[in-house]
């Protein structure tokens, strides 16, 4: 007899986890299939009169879900891989509405694969990318609409530091010429360090682990400071990441880390195929 009750924490709590795993799996199936139930109109075989209603009785799913089956369905008619991972269930629709709009067939490959491996935000910041980075390469004139408006904190000068740079444009200095000029030289010197920094750890035997020695750190904060580093990103850096694969290149140049949100450091360990095998497994 299966009593709940008799059961201890640890295993209640296993028990549940698998049947919740279990229940996603079967709703995902079942949501994959109703396309096909309204196409044959099989629902009036059961006494109903739309798939809504079918859904409703059979599934207990509700009709805005419905919709959103139906009509990712329908974009996806050019994408027949992706149109498969939602009728045999193997990917969740909530997941797979999210690529729905930059879906192409030129593009279908990485979208099936991203779908499988990231997690919801994750790709929801992947197809953000991938629509600013076309909208980029678009010609689309000077449009207002077509721009995209990153958030921009308000630029903070210290009263002594802004009354300098006002004394030194009272005297016709260009003060514009003379920030550019301190800025090409922080990069230059940033790039100098890490280049004394890589001949150094090129001396020095392979790291056992991935941890970051202080003078990398720094470095690195130095340049990029607390946020991502991806163009467009302005989400905290959560990680550190080695853009050459650490069981290939085991480095830690600072010449090749960058940091990464959450989301953009996932995105970047999707080109890892055992990372991509781990992802699939669970």
């Amino acid at each position: 007899m299966f009593d709940p009750t008799l059961m201890s924490d640890e295993v209640l709590l296993s028990v549940c986890v698998r049947y919740g795993e279990e229940a996603r799996k079967w709703r995902n199936k079942f949501l994959g299939m109703l396309p096909e139930i309204e196409r044959r109109k099989l629902y009036v075989k059961e006494g109903c009169s739309s798939v809504v209603e079918f859904a409703k009785k059979i599934g207990g799913v509700s009709e805005e879900q419905v919709s959103r089956v139906l009509n990712v369905h329908k974009k996806f008619t050019s994408t027949p891989e992706l149109q498969h991972l939602l009728t045999s269930g193997a990917v969740s629709v909530n997941k797979l509405a999210r690529v729905a709009s930059i879906a192409l067939p030129e593009n279908e490959e990485i979208l099936v694969n991203q779908v499988q491996l990231l997690s919801q935000s994750a790709l929801e910041t992947f197809v953000r990318d991938v629509r600013t980075h076309t909208l980029a390469r678009a010609s689309l004139g000077d449009k207002p609409e077509y721009k995209q408006e990153l958030p921009q904190e308000p630029l903070r000068l210290d009263e002594d530091v802004e009354q300098a740079l006002k004394n030194l444009q009272r005297k016709g200095i260009n003060i514009n010429e003379e920030l550019r000029l301190f800025l090409e030289q922080r990069k230059q010197a940033i790039e100098e360090e890490k280049n004394q920094i890589a001949q150094k750890l090129a001396t020095q035997e392979k790291p056992q682990t991935r941890y970051l020695p202080a003078r990398v750190q720094k470095v690195i904060k130095k340049e990029y400071g607390n946020i991502c580093s991806r163009s467009g990103c302005s989400k905290p850096a959560a990680d550190i990441h080695h853009e050459k694969r650490w069981r290939v290149d085991p480095t830690n140049d600072p010449r090749y880390l960058s940091p990464l949100c959450e989301e953009h450091h996932e995105i970047a360990h999707t080109i890892d195929v055992k990372y991509q095998e781990r992802k699939r497994r669970r």
